[in-house]
């Protein structure tokens, strides 16, 4: 009787559900009826708001009046309900974004600690000659760079689990990766294989780290369908990798600094600067206990920080969930990674962002990478270095809103010029001036007002870069990932090859070991290392950004046309549907 009751009053409109849906039996049918008359109420609201259309639409199903009325019945409901479902599904909730992006505080902290401090822990601590811990710096970093793409490439032949397809990465790399962290800080007792023992473990610590960052970044796409809220997201986690660097920094050098580093006094060193065979014989002799002081303090450290790198996997973990339906591809055919990378390599556009920033960011990794034994030994702040070095990284972290709003007020390529250009002068004021705890500090301030811009200009403009080639390769999808891991990968590559240089130059002016005090070849070279060669760096690249061809006007013409591309490709989109519409 109820049946009978709804067919008469539904009439025509009624009969086309009931054969649309097919015929409902069992006890779920009275819910699945509860359920439609909701969503059917749901569209009349939004109908009714929408104006004069609203008697129309709300009683199109009902009615049974001509074709296009039950084409309108029949196909707005699931239209209006369907947004509805997926919104309120794929909204991040504020502590979802922060467990993300607590994810990406392990990559920087473990980076800022091994950027500063590796090379002085290598020479004085572990008391290796600057050749082999340029070997160790060099091959290192060179493989960090190769196992981007090939953790790439495994992972994307990676099967979907219960716990995702990137969160196996994440999860089981972690303890192996805090294993080897830790035994980078331990100096073994062993007479001979140092060499190889820091070397191996450096490598297997640049690669577990590389399975964990590579599918974290990659993580990005899976947390939610919404662009929205993925932006939403990556401005959360790029604020906390920032506080990473300061937190690596601060941990790292606040520990360190505590334990003072025994050196060699060298009384014959004056007056005989070249006489490094008397320097290393005075160096033979070792205060064992303030030595051991100074490794058990880079232990702890190493301690605290793999703590934190487990304690944010595990936040990751726990707070984030991978979703497989938010990575489907929208593409019609899948990228040849071969086909893809030489398309991205023929765009000129990206040959020269790279061009420039390779040399910037050049510059400001030697800089960090012999900051510290310039401070130490060429200015006589044994004592202040990691202060100088926090400093910094403070500097940088606070800078970065500015540098933002700069870009968005007066253009990205000239917030290249003035951003990177600034640090200059103080470059040169610091080996120029006599030593100063003063001007160093603020040396380092502007330095890393410097930094900060180095940090965000070449994220803030890869996307540019990727929406120049795609009005360029309309029919060419799926090839961003290209462009951002080959410019890591360019700069890992160079990282290495200038950590290997400036050790080995170290090698050759006769840096001695634990010294007191070094030769003045030494202390020059470290000059040039910190201020003349960073600043023809950042000059060259500064000339090669005036070949950049994309300013403010051709990006503004570049997201127009990219928008118009979008709605072109929507509309025709909803006419497909539409014409799908009138053949059901």
């Amino acid at each position: 009787m109820r049946r009978a009751g709804m067919e008469g009053r539904d009439g025509g409109g009624g009969m086309r559900m009931r054969v649309g849906r097919g015929v409902e039996e069992g006890p779920g049918r009275s819910r699945r009826r509860r359920r439609s008359r909701s969503g059917a109420g749901r569209c009349r609201y939004k109908a009714r708001a929408g104006g004069g259309a609203a008697p129309f639409i709300a009683h199109g199903m009902a009615g049974g009046g001509g074709a296009e009325r039950a084409r309108a019945g029949g196909l707005l409901p699931p239209a209006c309900r369907q947004p509805r479902r997926r919104e309120s599904r794929e909204r991040l909730s504020v502590c979802s974004k922060l467990c993300y992006a607590v994810g990406g505080a392990p990559y920087q902290i473990t980076g800022c600690a091994l950027g500063f401090f590796l090379q002085i822990y290598l020479l004085d601590v572990a008391q290796l000659d600057p050749f082999s811990a340029s070997i160790i710096l060099f091959v290192g970093r060179a493989w960090d760079a190769v196992t981007d793409p090939m953790v790439g490439f495994f992972i994307s032949k990676t099967s979907w689990t219960r716990f995702g397809r990137l969160m196996p990465w994440i999860i089981f790399s972690t303890p192996f990766a805090v294993i080897s962290y830790f035994l980078i800080w331990f100096v073994p007792d062993i007479s001979r294989g140092q060499v190889m023992w820091y070397l191996v473990f450096y490598c297997i610590f640049q690669t577990l780290v590389t399975c964990f960052h590579v599918p974290y970044s990659a993580l990005t796409m899976f947390i939610s369908r919404e662009q929205s809220e993925r932006d939403s997201a990556t401005a959360y986690r790029m604020t906390v990798e920032v506080l990473g660097t300061v937190l690596g920094t601060a941990i790292q050098g606040q520990i360190v600094g505590k334990a003072v580093t025994p050196c060699i006094e060298s009384p014959l060193f004056i007056g005989k600067a070249n006489s490094s065979v008397a320097m290393e014989e005075l160096n033979m002799t070792h205060d064992t206990g303030s030595l051991t002081d100074t490794r058990n303090a880079y232990m702890i450290a190493a301690g605290v920080i793999g703590g934190l790198y487990i304690l944010c996997a595990v936040v990751l973990s726990v707070g984030v969930r991978e979703k497989r339906e938010s990575s489907e591809l929208q593409s019609d055919e899948p990228v040849s990674f071969f086909r893809g990378l030489k398309l991205v390599m023929n765009h000129g556009a990206y040959i020269k962002l790279i061009a420039g920033f390779l040399f910037t960011s050049l510059a400001f990794m030697l800089l960090e990478g012999n900051f510290a034994l310039f401070c130490t030994y060429t200015l006589g702040f044994r004592n202040e270095f990691q202060n100088v070095l926090l400093a910094i990284m403070l500097s940088a972290t606070l800078t970065i809103p500015l540098w933002q709003w700069f870009l968005t007020r007066f253009g990205k390529k000239m917030a290249v010029y003035v951003g990177i250009s600034s640090a200059i002068p103080f470059l040169i004021m610091v080996v120029v001036l006599d030593s100063n705890l003063i001007v160093t500090y603020i040396v380092a301030v502007a330095a890393g007002i410097s930094v900060a811009a180095a940090f965000l200009l070449p994220w803030s403009m890869l996307p540019d870069v990727i929406d120049d080639f795609k009005l360029q390769h309309p029919d060419s999808h799926g090839h961003e990932a290209i462009f951002f891991s080959f410019y890591v990968f360019f700069t890992k590559f160079t990282s290495g090859v200038s950590l290997g240089i400036s050790t080995l130059s170290l090698d050759f002016a006769g840096y001695q070991t634990r010294g007191c005090s070094q030769p003045s070849d030494v202390n020059f070279t470290l000059k040039m290392l910190v201020s003349a060669v960073p600043v023809g760096l950042i000059l060259l690249g500064l000339l090669l950004f005036k070949l950049y061809p994309i300013d403010e006007e051709k990006r503004r013409k570049n997201k127009k046309a990219l928008q118009d591309l979008r709605e072109e490709s929507n509309s025709s989109s909803e006419s497909d549907n539409t014409e799908l519409a009138s053949i059901v």
